[in-house]
């Protein structure tokens, strides 16, 4: 199954961001079996992150879960809130990003 993650960070956190950023994108680059698509979520291009977004390919909820929960920036407190939804592609098409 597929699922959209979609992340909410501590406002006034971007020191903390910053702090575990490294730590954060290489336990990325480990679980990138499991986490297909990632990357952080602005107001606009040139304002700082306020969140991120991932694309998940797990059994089930419970599996984005426990995985999300040994993230750097989880486990360092800048996410507020997360959202996983179970996501059904429309077309499939080829992405080259």
């Amino acid at each position: 199954m597929l699922f959209a993650v979609r992340f909410h960070d501590k406002p006034g956190q971007l020191d903390l961001r910053s702090a575990h950023l490294q730590a954060h994108l290489d336990w990325i680059a480990r679980h990138s079996d499991a986490i297909l698509i990632a990357g952080s979520l602005r107001e606009m291009a040139e304002a700082d992150a306020v969140g991120g977004l991932w694309i998940v390919r797990a059994s089930n909820r419970s599996e984005v879960e426990i995985l999300l929960q040994s993230d750097p920036f989880w486990i360092e407190g800048l996410r507020e809130s997360v959202e996983i939804h179970s996501w059904h592609r429309a077309f499939d098409k080829p992405v080259t990003i």
